[in-house]
């Protein structure tokens, strides 16, 4: 039985996003969320029925057509106009991995009823999350007029200062019927895989496009799983020193507390605690010592290892507060 999270308004922590992608979590929304995304919508809806005056990219073109004036009868043909327009992606694709934490993303950042997206879109990303679909999202991207390309490992793609518009473009083509998607190992196109589930294709509505383009679920979605893997593999290079001094038959006068606490750096510290804390118990490292000091990869693990703690963790601040943001522009 698969266990269900309820997007909320609640903080969802990188501990959480791995566990919920690891154990195969279901996702819905709490009242609260559905609540929060309906009175946004009624909002806006009722500002455009009642106000005159221009809303950027709503009642409004886009970038340099800011100044043109949509008629009401084609504010979803300029949403859908928008995601077709963005997705342009092109290489390889990004792993189905980091597809799943684009949707996760993606959807509570819009749960949060600043976005003015309407409920029927939202739970049609969980949807895709819950049956495992993923949208056919390309590895490298940019949007002609702008450079401001950045680099993923062997990756590019994306528009630095407006979010992942491309890649984003390509994660939400499934919801109106186009693109592609993964399911079950085979390829679909987005209206094939909506005729099998029996779902209706979301007809965009003013605002739509820019809230699903708008925001920054790609380049965190590989921050997250990049922080989990680094987490990982810090653990294991406490576990693997440890063993290694421990065969080497050092000393453990270097992971004193003492001797870190004058140093003050938290990673620091922490490392030798661990490391004191996986040597309780040892016979070897009790017994009579014949080095006087044991080289530097022994002795100063807890600097170097506790240097990339402190990395992770501020890293980890950083992506932990976008993770928990409206990423919209503009924000209702």
């Amino acid at each position: 039985m698969n266990k269900i999270h309820q997007i909320s308004a609640e903080h969802l922590s990188i501990e959480q996003i791995g566990e919920i992608i690891k154990n195969g979590t279901k996702l819905e929304l709490s009242e609260d969320a559905r609540q929060r995304i309906i009175r946004c919508r009624e909002y806006l809806d009722n500002k455009i029925k009642e106000s005159e005056t221009p809303i950027y990219g709503v009642t409004t073109g886009f970038g340099s057509l800011c100044k043109i004036s949509i008629d009401k009868d084609s504010l979803s043909q300029l949403q859908k106009n928008l995601v077709m327009s963005h997705a342009c992606g092109v290489g390889d694709r990004v792993p189905n991995e980091i597809v799943k934490i684009m949707l996760l993303l993606k959807i509570q950042s819009l749960s949060y009823g600043y976005s003015a997206c309407q409920l029927k879109t939202v739970e049609r990303l969980i949807d895709f999350f819950n049956n495992d679909i993923y949208p056919i999202v390309y590895m490298q991207g940019s949007l002609g007029a702008s450079n401001d390309i950045y680099p993923i490992v062997y990756m590019q793609g994306s528009l630095g200062a407006s979010g992942d518009l491309v890649p984003l473009a390509h994660l939400c083509l499934p919801l109106i019927g186009m693109g592609e998607v993964e399911y079950k190992g085979e390829i679909f196109s987005g209206a094939d895989i909506l005729k099998k589930m029996g779902w209706d294709i979301i007809e965009l509505v003013s605002k739509e496009g820019l809230a699903l383009l708008n925001g920054t679920q790609n380049m965190n979605a590989f921050a997250v799983w990049a922080l989990l893997q680094s987490e990982r593999l810090s653990e294991w290079a406490d576990v693997i020193g440890t063993m290694s001094l421990e065969a080497y038959d050092g000393r453990i006068e270097p992971f004193t507390h003492a001797v870190h606490a004058v140093r003050h750096h938290k990673g620091q510290i922490d490392t030798a605690a661990r490391i004191r804390e996986l040597l309780e118990g040892s016979e070897l490292i009790k017994q009579p010592k014949v080095n006087v000091q044991d080289p530097y990869s022994f002795r100063c693990m807890p600097q170097v290892h506790g240097a990339s703690k402190d990395t992770i963790a501020y890293v980890k601040s950083v992506v932990d507060i976008e993770v928990n943001a409206a990423t919209d522009n503009p924000t209702v």
